[in-house]
């Protein structure tokens, strides 16, 4: 795969700058040193004859003639993904590689039965695939080091209109109250979410995407959740709560230990707590085969979870 290298690699630099503010976190999505970021960005703004960046104390300002460059940027690279498009169609047989980056629950429910789907059905086709965390994810497909991403959107991300990316809801998750097994709540078969407003709470403040979602739902169901223990993995969460040190909101995805240390309460309510999963590419690579393979194969796979 050619992966945007037909265009000069310095404006994908760029590209990344916008996206992570620093020329630091640019080099390190790129696997380049800050000192070749910093000079391919001065060759460029001296090609150009423009000024691209300004200094803004421990970080850099794009200029407008910077932005400039953007905008007419995203149009070339989109209309480079469509043409690799055309010309993969002159070929016979799906091959080459498509790699996937996901969030953990995400990465073992979706991803991995989708990758042995295409493992299956298109054996030329190589899959790779990695756990990220939402906000990372957008980097590294402008990086091309990543081809779909399956994340949790957020407030922070692109809007779904933006220019570079095309971004399609996957799978709406209902959220589960997560307790001990001998919590009152345990039995119940279902609850309300506000039944649990005078628990202790796992919190998770580094998995952003479900802190929000959890601080959100509470709120809707007219509390402000006591957090007393911070946790980011599924199995520390779920170890917390079967000792008995609170209780937590987890996505019906997330692999959890059996239902005699923790117990999964469905929640009802209107609305019942949920997160909308969605698949993301850079904008004109889903008309590429590996890409559109993959696409169809995770929607394959989050269908077996909405029937």
């Amino acid at each position: 795969m050619l992966n945007g290298r037909m265009i000069d690699p310095r404006l994908r630099t760029l590209r990344v700058l916008r996206e992570e503010g620093t020329v630091t976190a640019t080099a390190e999505v790129l696997h380049l040193t800050p000192s070749t970021v910093s000079q391919q960005l001065r060759g460029l703004a001296r090609d150009l004859g423009v000024r691209l960046l300004e200094a803004d104390g421990r970080r850099v300002r794009l200029t407008p003639a910077a932005y400039t460059v953007l905008d007419h940027t995203d149009t070339l690279f989109a209309q480079w993904e469509r043409a690799r498009a055309e010309i993969a169609a002159h070929r016979r047989g799906v091959s080459g590689e498509v790699r996937f980056a996901a969030v953990s629950s995400a990465l073992a429910a979706l991803v991995v039965p989708a990758a042995a789907r295409l493992r299956a059905e298109h054996p030329g086709l190589a899959v790779r695939m990695a756990e990220q965390e939402s906000e990372k994810v957008f980097a590294l497909l402008l990086a091309h080091r990543t081809d779909i991403a399956v994340l949790i959107p957020t407030s922070d991300g692109p809007p779904p209109d933006d220019p570079r990316f095309d971004q399609r809801p996957l799978l709406d998750e209902p959220q589960d109250l997560l307790v001990p097994p001998a919590h009152p709540l345990a039995g119940d078969g279902t609850a309300e979410l506000a039944a649990a407003a005078r628990d202790p709470w796992i919190g998770s403040p580094d998995r952003a995407d479900q802190h929000h979602l959890m601080l959100t739902a509470c709120a809707a169901a007219g509390f402000t959740p006591r957090i007393a223990h911070h946790a980011n993995e599924w199995f520390a969460v779920s170890a917390l709560v079967a000792a008995g040190f609170g209780v937590a909101l987890v996505p019906r995805l997330a692999p959890l230990p059996p239902d005699d240390e923790v117990v999964r309460v469905p929640l009802r309510g209107n609305p019942v707590p949920s997160r909308r999963i969605i698949t993301c590419v850079r904008r004109g690579s889903d008309r590429q085969a590996p890409v559109a393979h993959g696409l169809a194969a995770l929607r394959e796979a989050a269908a077996h979870h909405t029937a």
